[in-house]
């Protein structure tokens, strides 16, 4: 057995690359029975497994301990008695195109398909996503050259010596060689996934699916009407949504954390209102959220600076940013564009108390887990105030200086750790990347931020050009796509990714990634993930 490599994924994540899958599962089988002090998540991947922890210290302590775990036994998750069975109509769009990769007929590779039983290895890329692995390799064949933008929910596909089925329509690069109608994905079952990590596939062909009655994709939506002090929606704005700090725990499903994007805002709105840190609040997008007050409240506003109106059969007055304030029976609360930032955070004493999804609260716009964004009438029930709990004074913004001044000549800075790939590029591009000003662009969201060059600035180049077998990222994590431009994921990002992560953002600095309007200059700096101490720059190239 040889030992692994370890890598840091950002301060309190490492990547152990290992030889084989099951090398793979078996470590991963044991992090899971035995978890070092502190680790928090644990991700599979195709060579990969990911260990993400609660602190610094924790990830640096978990590190040694890891590197002597046996993976040479079978220590991987026991196969289910029985196969889940998988009915598919084999007409997938990519279908002639695998039998010409693979030497095969059309109707010989449905029975390579069919003939083989498929084991799932590893779960990622979205919820219910399973990566399963074959009996032998005489279906390996490489993603399409251009992913499509689009595949529909159900479609069987194969990539690689992988197979899977695609729970919900999203974009994908594998071969579609077929459809189904079973439900990879259903809240309404006590396990949400029809195939988890360690039970055995067989897949059918027939003619024709039979549809069965329901809705795979359901999620909880905040009633009509509330018997408790609640807050009706008038106008969301550009975007509202419920979030907490997020959901951990279910990377192996494909589920992300999501969560408020800006963690510090949301934890000092509860704070200011009263509330335990991880009570739901509503984060609006660019202002323009109106809400109504049904019964006495007290709220708080947060985040980006965003005048506030409030208006009712009390008069007009102005709601204060980072001070609780009362909000009376019948008054409407009105949010102005922020003069800075991106996001403001509205808190209400007692929390927004909307179902719970797999233990939060939080709406994930890239799975559609939670509850749905905001609109015109939604109605949001408000919990019961923890009575041993006061509400705040005021306090300043926990917004960092540069990001709330929203100065188009001064660079926001963000502090980086070493990336798990960062030796697939290229010397000269590893300075570049902190030696260079980037522009974040218009196409960014909570899943993540899209850079752009600035004047006399170049792309990143990679040093590797081969493919990269999917693997677990976090938040913070720099993504390199074939453009050579980063992607900075935030909190809506998918738990595995197929581009190599050359940096990440460290937790301490999302916050403020997540508040950086478009046209934002923005600078890196590096430093340890250890110490977290400024590294020395690299030498001019």
């Amino acid at each position: 057995m040889s030992s692994p490599t370890i890598r840091w994924a950002g301060p309190r994540a490492l990547l152990i690359e290992l030889d084989s899958l099951p090398e793979v599962l078996a470590l991963h089988s044991q992090l899971l029975q035995d978890p070092p002090a502190g680790q928090v998540d644990v991700l599979a991947a195709a060579r990969t497994v990911m260990a993400v922890f609660d602190s610094p210290a924790s990830a640096l302590a978990a590190r040694d301990g890891i590197a002597l775990v046996d993976t040479s036994g079978s220590h991987g998750p026991a196969a289910d008695h029985e196969p889940v069975r998988i009915e598919v109509v084999y007409d997938g769009e990519d279908l002639a195109d695998v039998a010409a990769h693979t030497g095969l007929s059309t109707e010989g590779v449905v029975a390579a398909h069919t003939g083989q039983l498929w084991t799932a290895a590893f779960g990622g890329f979205a919820p219910g996503f399973a990566y399963l692995v074959g009996e032998n390799e005489v279906l390996n064949v490489p993603r399409r050259s251009t992913p499509r933008t689009a595949v529909p929910a159900g479609s069987v596909a194969i990539a690689g010596n992988f197979s899977a089925v695609y729970p919900r329509s999203s974009p994908g690069g594998w071969q579609l060689i077929g459809r189904t109608v079973a439900r990879m994905w259903d809240l309404d079952r006590e396990h949400p996934a029809l195939v988890r990590p360690g039970q055995r596939v067989r897949y059918v062909a027939v003619r024709e699916l039979v549809e069965i009655s329901g809705n795979s994709a359901k999620t909880p939506q905040s009633g009509p009407a509330a018997a408790g002090p609640a807050l009706e929606v008038i106008t969301p704005g550009p975007q509202s949504l419920i979030q907490d700090l997020g959901r951990a725990g279910y990377r192996d499903l494909g589920v992300p954390a999501a969560g408020a994007a800006d963690t510090a805002s949301a934890r000092q709105a509860n704070r200011l209102a009263g509330n335990p840190p991880g009570d739901a609040v509503v984060e609006n997008l660019l202002g323009g959220l109106a809400v109504r007050a049904g019964g006495e409240l007290t709220a708080a506003l947060s985040g980006a600076p965003a005048p506030a109106t409030i208006d009712g059969p009390h008069g007009t007055r102005q709601a204060p940013m980072y001070g609780p304030f009362a909000l009376h029976d019948g008054e409407t609360l009105r949010l102005d564009q922020p003069s800075a930032g991106l996001r403001t955070y509205l808190a209400v004493r007692g929390g927004i108390d909307v179902p719970a999804v797999l233990g939060s609260r939080s709406t994930d716009l890239m799975s559609g887990i939670g509850p749905a964004p905001l609109a015109a009438g939604t109605v949001l029930p408000v919990g019961a105030a923890d009575r041993g709990r006061i509400v705040g004074a005021p306090e300043p913004s926990t917004l960092p200086a540069d990001v709330a001044a929203g100065r188009a000549d001064r660079p926001v800075v963000l502090r980086i750790t070493p990336g798990p790939r960062e030796d697939w590029f290229t010397p000269e591009s590893r300075a570049t990347l902190t030696g260079q000003t980037w522009t974040v662009t218009a196409e960014s969201n909570r899943i993540g931020v899209r850079l752009d060059i600035s004047d006399g600035g170049t792309a990143l180049q990679r040093a590797r050009t081969e493919e990269l077998p999917s693997e677990g990222v976090v938040a913070g994590s720099l993504q390199v796509p074939p453009s050579g431009l980063p992607v900075l994921f935030l909190a809506d990002h998918p738990v595995t990714g197929g581009y190599p992560v050359i940096a990440a953002v460290i937790p301490e600095d999302l916050p403020a990634a997540a508040q950086l309007p478009p046209g934002t200059p923005l600078r890196f700096i590096a430093v340890d993930p250890e110490t977290l101490r400024p590294l020395p720059s690299p030498p001019s190239l």
